[in-house]
């Protein structure tokens, strides 16, 4: 696929999911971004659940898996770039596809009293998402580690999971007073790399 179309792919993908996760939250009557998880303003019941999932997460889950599918042509053959790229394709791509047709129940059940189906398959794939995507980040920043033109991506990769990884113990925390912030955080950093890679892509090949 043409540079140019894969990383209009990407953009786009992180542009919707970004959007929708936004408007969920003014859409929603006293929503607190700071606490409140994203997963909330899609739940089960609220008033725009079904254009926010069918107009925002699945299109974007769709192009995210498309975007990291391909991705891996652009960059140096490397296992370790393969392995990341395949793991973002599952555990994001794939898995924002899921979370989109499996939303949460109202307010997102956090004491999974009574979890429907669709919670439980929802609360998997995050958590599934939050532990596998920060390692995928480290995994292609390491790949990418020994070609020079690269260089910084590689850095932002494994920078930028390790700190996911920090922010990820803070949201497993039950207790926590700011679960909105926390997960916002780990999804900017997940937004920010695949922009970074997006942009070295429409670059071109580069030599290494």
């Amino acid at each position: 696929m043409n540079n140019k179309i894969l990383f209009i792919i990407g953009i786009l993908g992180v542009t919707l999911f970004v959007v929708a996760s936004l408007l969920g939250g003014y859409l929603m009557e006293n929503y607190d971004p700071m606490t409140q998880y994203i997963s909330e303003s899609m739940a089960t019941g609220t008033a725009h659940s079904k254009a926010l999932r069918y107009y925002g997460y699945i299109p974007a889950g769709l192009l995210l898996t498309v975007f990291a599918i391909l991705a891996p042509r652009k960059f140096p053959k490397s296992i370790w770039i393969t392995l990341g790229f395949l793991g973002f394709t599952l555990f994001y791509g794939i898995a924002t596809l899921i979370v989109g047709f499996f939303p949460c129940d109202a307010g997102c059940n956090k004491e999974l009293i009574d979890p429907s189906i669709s919670q439980i398959i929802h609360n998997l794939t995050g958590a599934l998402t939050y532990l596998f995507v920060p390692a995928c980040m480290i995994l292609i920043g390491i790949g990418l580690l020994k070609f020079k033109p690269y260089k910084r991506l590689s850095l932002l990769g494994i920078i930028g999971g390790i700190i996911c990884f920090l922010f990820v113990g803070l949201l497993s925390d039950p207790l926590t007073t700011y679960a909105g912030l926390f997960q916002r955080v780990i999804e900017v950093l997940f937004a920010l790399w695949i922009v970074a890679c997006a942009f070295y892509i429409k670059r071109g090949n580069l030599a290494v």
